[in-house]
């Protein structure tokens, strides 16, 4: 390993230098205060936990993406966390054991083995909410509207959102009489939109052609609000776990549109993201010029039950990176400062500390005359476009020439 070696960062971690980190920190906290405004409560989960409490009820894919450490005090294996939502639950069971309905948000760093996509890196900065103890659409609508919210405040308004209903496909799956092998390709074919592998995986005679034929048209019925009206004619006569699946993405996609007028909603059934964490509703939204979700979240109700509480829950997360990356350059405004000189004047220090409280305030440390031309220029360098001066025999804000 050569020195310079020794300074590179691995493959899919960054660093957040200024100014960004200053526009990140910023806009996190403008973000959660809006979350605040609508009853969400801030936690702060630890960064690594037992293995066996981080990955509860959330499927293989997060175990692939989890980093794993040997504990040195207890020797169990412990966990990197690669998301807060299965903390959030079992800080909602058996932290709160609140009976009614429990309002969660977060921003902290998360870790993952290997980038989620190719926009992004492996330690995002997730935030987002979790709402328990509700199961009704109102929960659902309510998150998919703090998603928007969060998203507008972040400055992206003109956003897509896709709608799915893993409900669709587990009921249909369940009836078709595929056997497990079977069942696993028509998944990751059906992930895929592959229509001839659909076709020829589906072509099974003993299975039930009704429920083959459905799968194999769902594949086909993506689009926009036109696609529920679709979707509804493809799967008549399907179990009753199906059509209810139907009436609830149909029924939230009218409140939403009722909420925001102007919204672009869409719908993709092949959407089977989380398959085996998520239980009813999944959303994603989508940013133009962006070629991956800037936000997604959905229903996983089953999750709870493994933690000993089986509350339903819904949310949504987002990585502050990525969003803080598509604002605007002009959109964003870090403030000034003030310049001060270097003196020792003790007048000028509880000037300097009253200022504080509300301003940036920059104190030379050389007591050279600023006119020389060999010093930076610190107005340039801490950006301060105003500075303290005598007169008076007091302190006085004015702006720099």
């Amino acid at each position: 390993m050569t020195v310079s070696d020794r300074w590179l960062l691995p493959d899919g971690v960054d660093e957040l230098l200024p100014p960004g980190a200053r526009v990140v920190e910023q806009l996190r906290r403008r973000l959660l205060d809006n979350i605040f405004n609508w009853g969400y409560e801030l936690i702060t989960p630890p960064m690594i936990e037992y293995i066996e409490s981080l990955l509860t009820g959330t499927g293989n894919d997060l175990d692939l993406q989890t980093f794993k450490v040997t504990d040195q005090l207890s020797g169990r294996l412990m966990g990197v966390r690669a998301d807060i939502t299965p903390q959030a639950a079992r800080i909602d069971a058996h932290c709160l054991q609140h009976q009614g309905v429990t309002r969660l948000c977060y921003a902290d760093a998360v870790l993952h083995t290997r980038p989620a996509h190719l926009l992004t890196n492996r330690c995002p900065i997730q935030i987002g909410c979790e709402l328990f103890g509700e199961s009704s659409l109102s929960a659902d609508v309510e998150v998919i509207s703090l998603m928007l919210d969060t998203l507008k405040l972040a400055g992206l308004e003109k956003v897509h959102v896709d709608l799915a209903h893993v409900g669709i496909y587990r009921g249909l799956i369940s009836k078709a009489g595929l056997t497990a092998d079977s069942e696993r390709a028509v998944f990751d074919a059906l992930r895929r939109k592959s229509i001839p592998e659909l076709d020829e995986l589906l072509s099974d005679e003993s299975a039930n052609a009704d429920v083959t034929r459905m799968l194999r048209e769902m594949a086909n019925a993506a689009g926009g609000i036109d696609a529920i009206m679709n979707i509804k004619s493809i799967v008549a006569g399907a179990s009753q776990e199906v059509l209810n699946a139907v009436d609830q993405l149909e029924h939230i996609c009218t409140q939403l549109q009722q909420r925001y007028p102007n919204i672009q909603l869409g719908f993709d059934f092949c959407e089977l993201r989380g398959y085996n964490y998520h239980t009813g509703l999944v959303f994603s939204a989508y940013y133009p010029g962006f070629g991956q979700a800037v936000a997604q979240g959905g229903r996983y109700n089953s999750i709870g039950t493994e933690f000993g509480s089986d509350r339903p829950a819904t949310g949504f997360s987002a990585d502050l990176k990525i969003l803080a990356s598509l604002v605007s350059p002009n959109g964003v405004e870090l403030p000034k400062g003030i310049l001060a000189p270097c003196d020792d004047d003790p007048s000028l220090w509880s000037a300097i500390s009253s200022l504080r409280e509300t301003e940036r305030v920059v104190q030379l440390l050389s007591c050279k005359d600023e006119s020389d031309a060999s010093l930076p220029d610190s107005s340039v360098e801490f950006e301060c476009d105003r500075q303290l001066v005598k007169e008076n025999d007091g302190w006085v804000v004015k702006a720099r020439v």
